[in-house]
């Protein structure tokens, strides 16, 4: 089976890519695990600049619900997933090197909390960011509660109970997005971006990021544990046992 997640590293520069395009780079255990790995072979590498990226039309349709769908114990497998994933998310948010993202589509669920992981977010204009769990019956994970910080209160709130979709130009206009550009630039811009920061004092940007990243969030780890738990938690009841069913089946949810 090939790897759901591919690593290469130039000159500083390590690219992490989800790789699993015709299915639209779903999140399972073998993708947090290969993107744990990847992120963890990064720091070994002292890459300056990490960019999170993805092949096909979109970054990621979030977890793998065709997986969590015939899992005879739900609770422990999304607990087991969104912990190694938060790992991931750790060593993101609390390394040296400056995370890019390249968000060319649709980003769901925790594939939105991984893009907004980063540190700069470079966005298409066909981008879309969803945080789709309430629609499944589960609850925010990888730091999707965190947005807080950025989208503010109500913003998140939006999102995730009404399942409003964000734009690109609108995750511009409220500061999450940095770059947007038409699809056929995005490549070029994330290029352009990374050779910036690749110039850029490698000891002034860790710890610019470390002073930011600190302020906004000091607590980080036990906010991803709470929702570690939670999300867990809401999979092995039976409402979302039947969001996650009623989505496979393409049916409303009958939740209780």
């Amino acid at each position: 089976m090939t790897c759901p997640v591919s690593y290469a590293v130039d000159n500083g520069v390590a690219r992490i890519s989800f790789d699993r395009p015709e299915d639209g780079n779903p999140f399972n255990l073998d993708s947090a695990r290969a993107l744990l790995d990847a992120v963890l072979q990064a720091k070994a590498d002292r890459a300056r600049v990490i960019v999170l990226e993805s092949a096909g039309r979109f970054f990621s349709v979030g977890g793998d619900l065709g997986v969590f769908a015939t899992a005879d114990q739900p609770e422990p497998l999304l607990l087991e997933l969104a912990e190694i994933a938060h790992r991931a998310t750790v060593e993101l948010v609390r390394g040296d090197a400056v995370v890019v993202s390249a968000v060319q589509g649709t980003a769901a669920g925790i594939g939105f909390s991984l893009a907004a992981a980063a540190d700069v977010i470079v966005a298409a204009d066909t981008a879309k960011f969803s945080l789709a769990y309430t629609a499944v019956g589960l609850s925010p994970d990888g730091g999707g509660s965190l947005l807080v910080h950025t989208l503010g209160l109500h913003g998140v709130l939006r999102l995730a109970l009404l399942g409003d979709l964000l734009t690109a130009q609108e995750a511009h206009s409220a500061g999450l997005v940095a770059r947007v550009v038409p699809a056929v630039e995005l490549g070029g811009t994330v290029d352009n971006v990374v050779e910036h920061l690749r110039r850029g004092s490698a000891a002034a940007l860790a710890a610019t990021k470390r002073l930011v990243r600190q302020a906004a969030e000091p607590a980080l780890e036990t906010a991803l544990r709470d929702e570690a738990v939670t999300i867990s938690r809401l999979a092995g009841g039976p409402d979302g046992r039947e969001g996650v069913a009623a989505f496979i089946e393409k049916r409303r949810p009958r939740f209780t």
